[in-house]
């Protein structure tokens, strides 16, 4: 089937679906022999990717397509979310605050037009309070509770005990299947969850830090604990087959089928590092971008090939859906985003103007930023080669996408985010934009007055770039093999 063809069908979809929040059997139909339940996990605030770097995983709008197209099938599809899904920090700084809240309105709208059913709540949905996260108005499972869907108890516990003490009261009130969001690290609920007669699935709500959930896992036996991939990059999908009255078991996968997988996985983790290479010609990256393409796509036929469910058997089967930058989009979620990102220029450009301060200016213990141009007048030769790397075009990406007014994206864009004499406005970045010179080697206004090497950054340490080429916007950063892309005579090479 064609992308265009799922794009219509998945419109004639929304206009079924409108005014519903969770899909239910027929009455009198009693239990339905399959129910299929999406998580999501750790979403942190995330919309969507900030497309910093090439085939950037996630996006809400991706998520809600394939929620949708499941739901095609006419059986039972519930959408749960496990919490700390608003914001992605504990604090936030005052003029964030404007662009956060917006961003938390638009995840909560975007989880009712998918048909959100539950979703537990964490720490970072509270970071506004609790009356600004209960006036979003999106269903919740309060923790020490359980609710009963078509067969499947779901549970939301403080700890492995809680859960399974809320498991038992489940299956007395009638439960086949019992899954727990739990907010435990995945390896400490791995140790604590094991008990077979009790849960069924344990869903990891909080991991360690915020990259500790960098790859989704499962593991375990007759109970399993699973771990998605942050920040809404994945999806796990669970399907429950309630055949007759004995046990539901989980279905065992074939061996060879899921070396296949774990083969595919790391080919296409490779092929996204090489696609990121940095300074990559237009035509190599064409075609590495194609073979990654069909990797990925090779890999989504064969996830999505259903396992063989024996005759009048209780099974289920899990399986993780990585969002991939070239899956497509819900139309109606994807403009839910796009009015976000122009609701949020607008917003934080009024509050600058109203409540904005500018840079303190240098002084002779802080030196403070006077931008490239200045540098350049010395240094000529540097200024041929960082003309040849994409650092001077840092800040035009953000306004090709509309996001120049951005708080999540401005700081890694413009030079001396925060900094005498640097940018402390969005309103303000004249004479900073893009990664100048002074991103890596430091403020320059004492070096431009007397030009002694001991009053300007050498530059050449990877703590220089990290804080933006991080772990989240540039995940196959090496700082050797980058470093070798902006070197040239007259910066760095004899």
């Amino acid at each position: 089937m064609t992308r265009g063809a799922n794009r219509v069908h998945l419109a004639l979809a929304l206009l079924l679906l409108a005014g519903c929040t969770t899909s239910r059997p027929l009455p009198g139909s009693g239990t339905p022999k399959k129910v299929t339940l999406f998580f999501t996990a750790e979403v942190r605030g995330y919309l969507g990717p900030c497309g910093c770097s090439e085939n950037m995983r996630g996006g809400v709008s991706r998520a809600a397509f394939q929620v949708a197209e499941a739901r095609k099938a006419g059986t039972p599809v519930y959408l749960l979310d496990t919490g700390d899904g608003l914001f992605g920090t504990l604090q936030l700084p005052e003029a964030a605050v404007p662009q956060q809240e917006r961003k938390a309105k638009a995840l909560a709208d975007a989880w009712k037009a998918m048909g959100l059913t539950l979703r537990a709540t964490g720490p970072l949905d509270d970071v506004r309070g609790a009356s600004f996260r209960q006036g979003l108005g999106l269903p919740e499972l309060p923790s020490g509770t359980f609710k009963l869907i078509d067969g499947v108890g779901v549970v939301s516990a403080p700890t492995a005990a809680g859960a399974r003490s809320l498991a038992v009261e489940a299956k007395k009130a009638g439960a086949r299947f019992v899954v727990a969001m739990v907010p435990l690290p995945f390896d400490q609920l791995l140790r604590e969850a094991i008990d077979p007669a009790q849960v069924d699935l344990f869903v990891s709500s909080r991991s360690k830090d915020e990259f500790a959930a960098e790859e989704s896992r499962l593991a375990g036996g007759a109970t399993k604990v699973a771990q998605l991939q942050s920040k809404g990059r994945s999806l796990l999908r669970i399907d429950v087959f309630m055949h007759g009255d004995g046990r539901v078991e989980w279905l065992k996968g074939d061996g060879e089928r899921d070396r296949e997988l774990s083969a595919l996985d790391q080919r296409i983790e490779l092929l996204r590092g090489q696609v990121n290479e940095p300074m990559l010609g237009d035509e190599l990256k064409a075609l590495r971008k194609a073979k990654l393409e069909e990797i990925i796509a090779r890999r989504e036929l064969l996830a999505e090939t259903p396992l063989a469910v024996p005759e009048g058997k209780a099974a289920v089967t899990a399986r993780f859906v990585p969002l991939e930058s070239s899956f497509p989009k819900d139309p109606a979620v994807q403009a839910l985003e796009k009015a976000y990102d122009v609701d949020v220029g607008l917003i934080n450009l009024e509050w600058a103007k109203a409540h904005g301060v500018s840079c303190p200016p240098a002084t002779p213990e802080r030196s403070g930023f006077i931008g490239t141009a200045a540098c350049f007048e010395c240094h000529a030769e540097a200024q041929e080669v960082f003309d040849g790397t994409k650092h001077p075009r840092a800040y035009a990406t953000l306004v090709e996408v509309g996001k120049q007014h951005h708080l999540d994206c401005i700081s890694c864009h413009v030079t001396g985010w925060q900094q005498p004499q640097g940018v402390c406005r969005i309103d303000q970045t004249a004479g900073r934009e893009d990664v100048g010179c002074e991103a890596c080697h430091g403020p320059g206004s004492a070096h431009a007055k007397q030009p002694f090497k001991t009053n300007i950054v050498r530059g050449a340490e990877p703590k220089t770039c990290v804080g933006c080429h991080d772990r989240e916007n540039s995940p196959h950063f090496d700082f050797d093999r980058y470093l070798e892309k902006i070197l040239g005579k007259g910066h760095g090479r004899k």
